[in-house]
């Protein structure tokens, strides 16, 4: 390819240090047997544990790790967006800190779109959930399903699992996704997919294996309700042109 890299997987990080070194080390054993040329970035989101020095302690022996720092806790949806202003690879994948979707799923999201099938591709735990191994709890499974039929009844987005934390895309074609973004935080995924999809850009849900971890940093209602207020600034957005 023309690009320096095939791929660059975005990893925002907020206090993670307990669980990065396992999932750093893990992404450095997949792409050693791979035949792709790939970078890492660890976005660290304001963390107050050691995921600084974790990460800082890692780059000293992994030339294709780097690390990123956000002014302070600024969200997901910044993260993402930082550290793909700051990718060399022409595919980014941002995946959550806990490997919830394993690095070997990557090639579902990624060779769609080196074939130019499509533009997006992300991870979806609804369309086929017989792939997902450790379940979160019966309450927080149902409150997603409502959530993404909210999001389909809001703002028309057709998918099963827009939360899901395991997307990626060409960095050419989304970075005037970026430059329209508004919203940092956890309602980044809908927003980012409904200007893609505005913009013209193709989208694929694809069905992937996930497992439920424990250790997130979500807080379940204060984020859920803000979440859907996002949706209502989504549709807002788009009324007032934001997003033209």
């Amino acid at each position: 390819m023309s690009n320096p890299l095939d791929i660059t997987i975005v990893i925002p990080a907020y206090n993670e240090a307990a669980r990065l070194p396992a999932t750093l080390k893990t992404i450095r054993d997949y792409f050693e047997k791979q035949t792709w040329s790939a970078e890492v970035i660890v976005v660290n989101d304001g963390s107050t544990d050691q995921t600084v020095g974790v990460v800082e302690e890692l780059l000293t022996k992994w030339e294709s790790l780097r690390l990123v720092d956000n002014h302070g806790n600024c969200g997901k949806g910044y993260s993402i967006r930082h550290g793909t202003l700051q990718a060399k690879g022409k595919i980014v994948l941002f995946s959550d800190a806990d490997l919830s979707a394993p690095v070997t799923e990557l090639p579902k999201l990624v060779m769609p779109i080196l074939r130019d099938d499509c533009d997006i591709t992300l991870g979806s735990r609804g369309i086929d959930r017989s792939l997902i191994g450790v379940h979160q709890s019966r309450f927080r499974e149902i409150s997603g399903m409502i959530f993404n039929l909210l999001v389909q009844i809001t703002i028309g987005l057709p998918y099963k699992d827009t939360q899901c934390g395991f997307k990626a895309f060409k960095r050419e074609a989304s970075l005037p996704v970026f430059e329209r973004q508004t919203i940092m935080g956890f309602g980044f995924d809908p927003e980012f997919l409904y200007i893609g999809r505005k913009r013209g850009l193709r989208i694929r849900e694809i069905p992937i294996r996930w497992n439920h971890v424990e250790g997130t940093t979500v807080h379940f209602l204060q984020d859920s309700l803000k979440m859907f207020l996002d949706l209502i600034l989504i549709r807002w957005n788009d009324l007032k042109g934001k997003y033209d």
